[in-house]
């Protein structure tokens, strides 16, 4: 009997522990966070943290603002360096086009409303009573 859950587990894995292995979140409570929070999809389904995944299977990864869609290729019960982690799976060219799109915009994205330095000068200050005062 411990053989054929030994062997099961080698063909599949939880899916927060996964997550963690592979390096998306942190920990493994800010993964079960996300799935409980539906940033993470298992086949376009939200899933609960103790759902097993195998190799195949295609997660949606909402991280914000970005966005991954990511095949699983390989389970690990470890988490492991970088490099390693990354082979557990590959990502799907519009998902990086996307995100690489999206990584510019907001980039190229102005910073804030006032472009001058230091503190606001008197009519500056007016304007921001005022502002305030109407709420």
């Amino acid at each position: 009997m411990a053989k054929q859950e030994k062997q099961s587990d080698d063909k599949s894995q939880r899916l927060d522990k996964w997550l963690w292995a592979a390096r998306f979140y942190k920990t493994r409570s800010l993964a079960v966070e996300a799935i409980n929070g539906g940033k993470v999809h298992l086949n376009r389904h939200r899933v609960k943290p103790s759902r097993t995944i195998k190799p195949a299977d295609i997660l949606t990864i909402s991280k914000p603002p970005y966005e991954h869609i990511v095949t699983v290729l390989a389970l690990n019960k470890q988490r492991r360096p970088a490099i390693e982690a990354q082979q557990l799976y590959i990502e799907s060219e519009e998902s990086i086009a996307k995100r690489k799109l999206l990584h510019e915009q907001i980039k190229n994205q102005p910073l804030g409303f006032r472009t001058e330095k230091g503190r606001p000068n008197k009519r500056d200050r007016r304007h921001i009573i005022k502002f305030t005062r109407k709420q």
